[in-house]
């Protein structure tokens, strides 16, 4: 019976701890995107260079996964926002054989493309 129990938990729990992790996933690649939308204007009207503001990418990312209830932390390097979300998954049934969480990791990185129907040079 202890082993039915367990497979079935195993059932159960590994496939919602997998959808878990998709969704950590398509947070953490939705707040990059967010926070690579931060970009410095000033330098982009005087030099044409496309870049971002940094704090402000950071502070973007960072209200996106506030927004949809995730925790993370946000890292913005040159021109990229890179996001790492950790996320608990409280068991259902392994929780009775001693196994109450499942930790699901994921991360997402972008950066500002110039371009509205192709990225441009």
């Amino acid at each position: 019976m202890l082993g039915l129990l367990a497979l079935a938990g195993l059932s159960l729990d590994g496939g919602l701890a997998l959808a878990s992790k998709v969704r950590a996933g398509g947070q953490a690649e939705s707040a990059a995107r967010a926070g690579a939308q931060a970009l410095d204007l000033t330098a982009y009207r005087a030099t044409g260079e496309v870049r971002l503001d940094p704090a402000r990418a950071r502070d973007l990312a960072q209200r996106y996964l506030a927004a949809v209830g995730a925790t993370g932390a946000v890292q913005v390097a040159g021109d990229t926002v890179t996001v790492q979300v950790t996320t608990t998954y409280r068991t259902q049934l392994l929780s009775l054989i001693g196994i109450d969480d499942i930790h699901a990791h994921g991360s997402g990185a972008a950066h500002p493309q110039r371009g509205v129907t192709a990225v441009e040079p």
